[in-house]
């Protein structure tokens, strides 16, 4: 059987309905996992990919039901073990739309490993990680994201863990695609998660998503209105860094560390870190996703955005390459081939 070549080839025209399932949605009232489905749905129509070419892979968690909610084909897999899996799917079939659905306890924690060596390969996937800072369907436990300190039913006298900053493990193992969105910011999330979609590569996108029944309201410190602005800056390719009710706050580079200033006290717009999501080398990125120490704002948006052969391209190339060379080749003969023995 022949490959598609295309994803797009003869995609019907379709909307929101079409991609969604008729399962029940099982969730928590309340739970921010709607806002994310809700905005995925939404996105999905624009692609212009036919339902037949599209999966979903989760692992274990509350957010790993979101194959069923999806009118694609899907796969609730192993616990962390998603981005393998999803890898094989892509690697059989790259004309396939693969995406990886998971959270900070299954992809950070059983499911690190996995995810780093996807996001290094540069495989074609599209990896949405649900980040609510707590383990939500076992009930309350501290997970990798949760911060120092933080009391728990697994932490009670509070965690002595150093939090996992995700964007900083994707932008270490040089993932091609990098940003952050909240669940409650919809049209932000929509644009993201469309913007990794359309990546050719590994996208990743963190999303902060409020658990309301065991850490609810984790992120109010720096999300809520009367705070946000002054807490959170929104990240724009080729703009200076700015934020803060009156737009009077930014960041500049001096020497080696992000500083945050007044626009205005002999500094101005100029002076500012310029956002380059395209550059080659992940370094200021990476110096991005660490602000987020008492007096930084938080960043929200994409940090990288560069385009790099992926791996499933340079597979296939390796396939064809050995054709040429050998020949289709045979599986029977392959099996029968070099170091054999027969057991009597």
């Amino acid at each position: 059987m022949e490959r598609p070549t295309s994803l797009q080839a003869q995609a019907p025209s379709l909307t929101r309905k079409d991609f969604v399932s008729d399962q029940d949605v099982r969730w928590c009232p309340g739970c921010g996992d709607y806002a994310i489905l809700a905005q995925v749905q939404k996105v999905m129509p624009e692609l212009g990919i036919p339902k037949e070419n599209i999966v979903f892979v989760s692992g274990i968690g509350c957010s790993s039901r979101f194959p069923y909610y999806m009118n694609t084909y899907g796969f609730h897999s192993i616990h962390g073990r998603a981005p393998g899996i999803a890898t094989g799917i892509k690697a059989s079939n790259p004309a396939l739309s693969v995406w990886v659905i998971t959270g900070d306890g299954d992809g950070l924690s059983i499911g690190g490993n996995h995810l780093i060596h996807a996001l290094r390969r540069n495989v074609d996937l599209k990896i949405i990680l649900f980040n609510n800072r707590i383990y939500g369907l076992t009930k309350g436990q501290y997970s990798p994201t949760s911060e120092f300190g933080k009391k728990t039913k697994s932490t009670p006298m509070g965690s002595i863990d150093n939090p996992i900053h995700p964007l900083c493990v994707a932008l270490a193992a040089e993932a091609t695609f990098v940003a952050r969105s909240v669940d409650r910011h919809t049209e932000h999330l929509a644009a993201t998660i469309e913007r990794a979609a359309r990546h050719q590569g590994s996208a990743f996108v963190e999303v902060f998503q409020n658990c309301n029944i065991f850490n609810d309201g984790a992120f109010d410190a720096f999300l809520e209105k009367p705070v946000r602005d002054d807490r959170t800056v929104v990240l724009a390719h080729g703009k200076p860094l700015i934020f803060g009710k009156e737009r009077d706050k930014g960041i500049r580079l001096r020497g080696t560390e992000l500083e945050v200033v007044q626009i205005g006290e002999g500094i101005n717009e100029a002076d500012l870190l310029v956002h380059n999501e395209h550059a080659d080398s992940p370094n200021l990125a990476y110096m991005i996703a660490r602000m987020e120490y008492p007096g930084y704002p938080v960043p929200l948006g994409v940090l990288r955005d560069v385009r790099k052969p992926t791996y499933e391209a340079l597979l296939e190339g390796q396939i064809r390459t050995a054709v040429q060379r050998s020949g289709e080749g045979s599986l029977e003969a392959l099996l029968n081939t070099g170091e054999t023995w027969l057991i009597d």
